[in-house]
């Protein structure tokens, strides 16, 4: 049995669902007692949600003079801080922007060894298994030393409830800022509400776009599903979405339940960003594109038609039936 910590990011929604699936794979093996680690003072608001998936201890850190949200180095300290003294040697978190942050902070600060955007993990063996060569081949990596520490690759995991009781703790950590860092400003990708790497949805548009006007219609659709945007290598290089948006080998790597890819040719570079989507679906003119091999659904259709169809359908559906 191991007392292993997770790190949770929240937004203004509350707890990402992205943690979910983190709190999952920290389950792994059975018998591993979890703390959830809170920077935001959401303690008590998220206990509700985060005892369905076996939080049993969640502490709520806190510290003087300093919004948390500003100091990605005052909250590395804090966490180290916290884990020394409640005796946590395991930290996971998300393989997302602010975690592979925070978590590399944390390695670097207790000269530990750190794996990032890992698809699954073996506690006992204090072994982590990542993607490698363009998502051709896995590689099962072995971490030692007195800490470990992971980041998951968002929706990686499917989550799974197990249900207990959770106490909050408040800890006030005397960890001081020393002024080194402060963020001053956040800028949201363009992507749309939804982080693109932690979305369960995705609709992604390539070069048969052909401006980025015509996005607008991948935007209306992801609208209705709750989705966020991508686009191919493609599509970015010709200047019709900004990289934030690129899916792929050269891009983001994502695992969303449903996957959309319109005008997506299907080549080996894009296909390894998006190779773990859980369900594909491709709309394209060509019925001898690549990605009609490793779709689960394919259209062979003007995505111009049929994207327009599918947000009309979309709208008419009750939010039941979209989220099932």
């Amino acid at each position: 049995m191991a007392d292993i910590a997770v790190l949770i990011e929240s937004d203004d929604r509350g707890v990402k669902a992205a943690n979910f699936g983190v709190l999952t794979a920290a389950r792994t093996g059975g018998g591993n007692a979890l703390t959830a680690l809170v920077l935001n003072g959401g303690g008590d608001e998220y206990k509700d949600t985060l005892q369905k998936y076996g939080v049993g201890h969640i502490i709520d850190i806190a510290f003087d003079g300093a919004d948390p949200r500003l100091h990605p180095d005052l909250q590395a300290r804090a966490l180290v801080d916290t884990m020394q003294q409640f005796g946590l040697h395991t930290l996971l978190g998300l393989s997302s922007s602010r975690g592979k942050d925070l978590l590399a902070r944390v390695a670097a600060m207790l000269d530990a060894p750190l794996a990032l955007d890992c698809v699954d993990l073996d506690h006992d063996q204090r072994r982590v298994t990542k993607s490698h060569f363009s998502g051709k081949t896995m590689a099962a990596i072995g971490l030692s030393g007195e800490y470990f520490i992971c980041g998951m690759r968002p929706n990686a995991i499917e989550p799974r409830e197990d249900p207990c009781k959770a106490e909050v703790i408040l800890y006030a950590s005397p960890v001081i800022d020393t002024g080194q860092m402060k963020i001053k400003e956040i800028k949201k990708a363009e992507s749309g509400a939804v982080e693109l790497t932690e979305a369960n949805i995705i609709i992604t548009g390539g070069r048969p776009m052909e401006s980025a006007q015509n996005f607008s219609i991948l935007h209306e659709c992801a609208g209705e599903l709750g989705a966020a945007v991508g686009a191919s290598r493609a599509a970015v290089d010709a200047g019709f979405a900004p990289h934030s948006m690129q899916v792929g080998q050269t891009g983001k790597t994502v695992s969303p339940r449903l996957y959309i890819g319109c005008g997506i040719s299907g080549s080996v570079q894009h296909f390894a960003g998006m190779k773990t989507s859980k369900i594909i679906v491709a709309i394209n003119t060509d019925n001898d594109a690549p990605i009609f091999n490793k779709c689960n659904y394919g259209i062979v259709g003007d995505l111009f038609e049929v994207v327009p169809v599918l947000t009309e359908v979309l709208r008419e559906a009750t939010p039941a039936g979209i989220e099932d």
